[in-house]
């Protein structure tokens, strides 16, 4: 009889074990894929910071080309 009782506590602390170390890998596989995210998230914010610094300094340009065409039509208008 003692050795049924034994048995089943060792079969139950191996299962338990397991248990544990299946819920520990999917714990591991879990915070894993939260770093790589965290991280396609921080290169994705990098690039969208370059983009509009590079937005920015192409709309800066246009106007400014564009001031200076107007200022020239300007003075052709008014010599006619």
């Amino acid at each position: 009889m003692i050795e049924v009782v034994a048995a089943i506590a060792g079969a139950s602390i191996s299962v338990a074990a397991m248990g544990a170390m299946g819920f520990s890998r999917r714990s591991d596989e879990a915070r894993d894929a939260v770093i790589r995210l965290t991280s396609a998230v921080e290169h994705i914010a990098t690039q969208l910071e370059v983009l509009h610094t590079d937005i920015k300094e192409d709309r800066k340009e246009t106007f400014t080309r564009l001031n200076v065409v107007e200022q020239r039509v300007t003075k052709l208008e008014a010599k006619n």
